[in-house]
């Protein structure tokens, strides 16, 4: 049975034993439109956002292309070394944009993340990382293998004396393979072997990695320093992209953490394996933070502070307090539940894009699983909506999370809950085994989920869809919703897992 208290303010006294019973949640008040901006306005904003960022980058890499063809790249073709070698000053250039967009998509950069949404940010990402990364193996190939004068046998020489001859070459040596650390470790085999904290860890490296290729591009680059027009084009791209990543991924979180205060006041187990912690702190008024958002956590005082974690918001913020809900999956969530009331909160963030501002409609439907349903469990109390025009579909095998919060949320403001227990019914259905409510009829055993879950919401394929949970199980509910003609702007996804 879920567990609920009445969430700590700043500087009430934390309960050393909670009252076991459910009581009735604390609900913030809905908004109507935040800041006055009507509902689809913030979505076409981040749809233009979305195309700026991506003509910018296209525009990029047709500028370098043009000064490859000016500098006689494409006549250097018609020579097999010279062929070689001009292949691979394209490639390198190329590769050099990707890797620039890459550190700004690591770079949390506001205006990206809110545009994007945390999935759609992270599927660019690994197609820019694995492109570039590409490209610059066959920059290093194509160019050794030229110097050679075409000779294979005669490139491994002809690398070494590169690598150790040549003006920060050495230094390019090694951030290549830290950039092969990063993308090895970036493969689905390998990152299942390993933590969430030391993938984590590692794949802060690319950072390094690109830092180090500076020297080599700028000191041997023709391409980069042969006019002044390159030499300010590269010079500005490596500095914005440098300002990004110390500013947002160090200054602001930093200062954020500062200005917020934030300390734990209580921890409450919800499950077996899932516990809510409640936060507070003096400037917590101050955070832009909206209902369905995450943030990246650090708690002082315990075992492996200094990795961060990322947790969603289980409660709309009122400006007060904060929740979220934790789910016993490694080292760094498990540690969650020992947490004190008292201990320091490191905070960066807010992220993520599934809130109020990627709605197109006023009906909405949201769709969970497991420790997902938190982040939706935020959004029906935080979103504008009357009776009739929001439902929750949400999975469980055991313990359904929030339940008497959710019966709050259905008595008090007309939410339509739409429990479904159980394990899925098979390998390839995103519903429990055990169906509740009106389709609840043996004769639905063999019928596809969305035909089930259609007739408790008849309008789904009408209204926004925010879908949260397991990677493999939203992929499913993706798949479906799609195949039945739900428009793709229309559906708003955040998946668990890295």
């Amino acid at each position: 049975m879920t567990t609920l208290v009445p969430q700590p303010r700043t500087g009430d006294p934390a309960p050393a034993a909670p009252d076991r019973t459910p009581s009735a949640p604390r609900l913030a008040a809905p908004r109507r439109a935040r800041r006055g901006v009507p509902i689809g306005v913030r979505a076409r904003r981040d749809a233009a956002v979305r195309l700026g960022a991506l003509s910018v980058l296209w525009l990029a890499l047709l500028l370098v292309t043009y000064w490859w063809t000016a500098a006689g790249g494409v006549l250097d073709l018609g020579g097999w070394e010279t062929g070689l070698t001009s292949v691979g000053r394209v490639t390198g250039l190329w590769s050099s944009v990707l890797l620039l967009a890459q550190v700004l998509l690591m770079a949390r950069v506001p205006v990206l993340e809110t545009a994007f949404g945390q999935d759609e940010l992270a599927r660019v990402h690994r197609l820019v990382g694995f492109t570039s990364f590409s490209l610059m193996l066959a920059h290093i190939v194509l160019v050794t293998w030229g110097y050679a004068a075409g000779s294979l046998l005669a490139s491994p020489r002809m690398l070494w004396d590169l690598v150790v001859d040549y003006p920060g070459m050495l230094l390019a040596a090694a951030g290549s393979l830290a950039l092969v650390m990063v993308v090895v470790t970036s493969i689905k085999a390998a990152r299942a072997r390993l933590r969430y904290e030391s993938w984590h860890l590692l794949h802060l490296y690319a950072y390094l990695g690109v830092g180090l290729a500076l020297p080599h591009q700028l000191w041997t680059g023709t391409e980069f320093v042969s006019s002044p027009g390159r030499t300010v084009f590269w010079w500005t791209a490596w500095a914005l992209a440098a300002g990004a990543v110390v500013w947002w991924r160090i200054a602001v979180p930093v200062l954020r953490t500062l200005r917020l205060g934030l300390r734990v006041t209580s921890v409450v187990r919800e499950a077996p394996g899932i516990v809510s912690v409640y936060l507070a702190g003096p400037g917590l008024a101050r955070l832009d933070v909206a209902a369905g958002q995450f943030l990246t956590w650090r708690f002082l005082g315990r075992t492996g502070w200094t990795r961060a974690n990322p947790y969603s918001l289980s409660a709309a913020p009122d400006g007060a307090s904060l929740r979220i809900t934790v789910q016993s999956v490694g080292d760094g969530s498990a540690a969650v539940a020992a947490l004190r009331p008292g201990q320091r909160a490191l905070v960066e963030g807010p992220y993520g894009r599934l809130t109020e501002r990627a709605r197109t409609r006023r009906r909405v439907a949201l769709i969970g699983a497991g420790a997902g349903i938190a982040p939706l469990r935020a959004l029906a109390e935080g979103l504008a909506y009357e009776p009739g025009e929001a439902a929750v579909l949400y999975r469980f095998t055991r313990d359904p999370l929030y339940r008497h919060e959710f019966e709050t949320l259905a008595r008090e403001r007309g939410l339509q809950v739409v429990p479904l227990p159980g394990h899925r019914r098979h390998p390839a259905s995103w519903l429990g085994e055990h169906l509740g409510g009106p389709a609840d009829d043996p004769a639905l055993a063999g019928v596809p989920d969305l035909a089930v879950a259609t007739r408790w919401v008849p309008d789904l394929l009408e209204r926004d869809v925010y879908v949260c949970g397991p990677a493999v199980w939203a992929d499913l509910v993706r798949t479906d919703l799609l195949r039945a003609g739900l428009p793709a702007a229309q559906l708003h996804l955040e998946t668990f897992g890295w």
